[in-house]
């Protein structure tokens, strides 16, 4: 089977060396790649800006704006049989860009934002995509409600979620923490290394397909 994978921040430019981005690093996505090979499965890795090698015998696709992620979704999804969107994909990119770096010559600035396209929700409505789907919920409160709330919204088959507010989870870490919630299920992985917690994503991930 062929799973894709998307990982890694976007970044989202203000000018030419300033842009809005996350603290996302890409451990979780590049591990979860790495896990699919393991379990002797094609990974393609999306990924946003990082630091990382990409896992040995993974196909890798180098991006770094949301609507780059989109495009390069769109593009790849109809060879995959299983997608997991990992990626902490900006919300909010700036309407305009300057193409001169901003000065510091006022003492406020107020700048304007709109809405990144929603990868995960087109998934089915726009891109047709008909394989499993899992996604991706980071949250600081109400973990569980917004999990079950995407895993609806969304039209996922499972729903990984964690709490970013916990210092050693998810961001900027190598371990994390994480609820799988399922229609009707819901487990929690404790903490663990981010490479053991992957494995156990994807293992999960394909006894739904078996299912």
């Amino acid at each position: 089977m062929r799973f894709l994978i998307t990982a890694g921040p976007t970044r989202e430019a203000i000018d030419p060396v300033r842009y809005i981005s996350n603290r996302s690093s890409g451990r979780m996505g590049y591990a979860l790649a790495g896990a699919v090979r393991h379990e002797g499965h094609e990974a393609l890795l999306i990924s946003g800006p990082t630091s990382l090698d990409v896992p040995e015998g993974v196909d890798f696709i180098s991006v770094t704006t949301a609507q780059q992620m989109y495009e390069a979704v769109q593009d790849m999804v109809g060879g995959v049989d299983v997608a997991i969107l990992c990626a902490a994909v900006a919300d909010y990119r700036p309407i305009s860009y300057s193409n001169q770096k901003i000065k510091k010559e006022v003492e406020r600035m107020t700048l304007e934002l709109e809405r990144t396209p929603d990868i995960l929700g087109s998934m089915r409505r726009v891109f047709g995509f008909r394989g499993v789907l899992v996604g991706f919920a980071a949250e600081t409160q109400n973990l569980l409600a917004g999990a079950r709330n995407k895993l609806e919204a969304k039209g996922c088959d499972m729903v990984v979620a964690n709490d970013v507010s916990q210092p050693g989870v998810g961001f900027d870490a190598s371990t994390n923490e994480v609820w799988l919630v399922r229609k009707g299920r819901e487990e929690k992985l404790e903490r663990d290394t981010k490479h053991r917690i992957a494995l156990r994503i994807v293992q999960e991930t394909l006894s739904l397909i078996a299912g």
